[in-house]
């Protein structure tokens, strides 16, 4: 067990966006993504939060081997841009699948600079391993050259921050 568990307040999409997520990740091939735990409501539970009785309460699952944990919670907490979670791309296939994927249905509003948010509220940042290392460039001309460019996309292009990179 992790020491850390993120811990996602929806209203009553829990289970549906876990099983989202998990098909997601487990469509690239992660083996270590999966449904974990379901549990429900019973009485005393369903009392205190106002969620029928016999309802999805948690669900327990595991992202590319990140544990998280789901509820449904009701209308007091939403989700926010607070809290993203960084999904580390190797290639500009892995940004496009990501990105087309978990913005499928989202906040098309809420897409800069690599950042999406999903169709439930969940906010990600789909970001090219490649781009920190740029930004993180002793050089600070190259580095600010990439930080501008980056700046005006909604979706990371690789191929557009190396030529900033570059100076092209």
């Amino acid at each position: 067990m992790q020491k850390i568990t993120p811990f996602l307040w929806y209203d009553h999409e829990a289970e549906e966006a876990a099983n989202f997520y998990v098909s997601v990740f487990s469509e690239k091939h992660l083996d270590d993504s999966k449904i974990r735990k379901v549990s429900r409501y019973g009485k005393a539970g369903a009392e205190a939060s106002g969620q029928p009785e016999g309802s999805v309460m948690t669900v327990e699952f595991t992202l590319a081997g990140q544990q998280f944990v789901a509820i449904n919670g009701g209308e007091p907490f939403k989700l926010s841009e607070a809290t993203s979670f960084v999904i580390n791309c190797e290639n500009q296939e892995e940004v496009d699948y990501y990105w087309n994927k978990l913005g499928e249905g989202g906040d098309e509003k809420a897409q800069i600079c690599g950042w999406l948010k999903d169709k439930y509220g969940l906010s990600w940042q789909i970001t090219p391993t490649v781009l920190m290392e740029m930004i993180q460039d002793e050089d600070a001309e190259r580095a600010e050259r990439v930080m501008k460019a980056m700046l005006q996309m909604k979706k990371i292009d690789i191929a557009e921050i190396k030529k900033a990179y570059e100076h092209e």
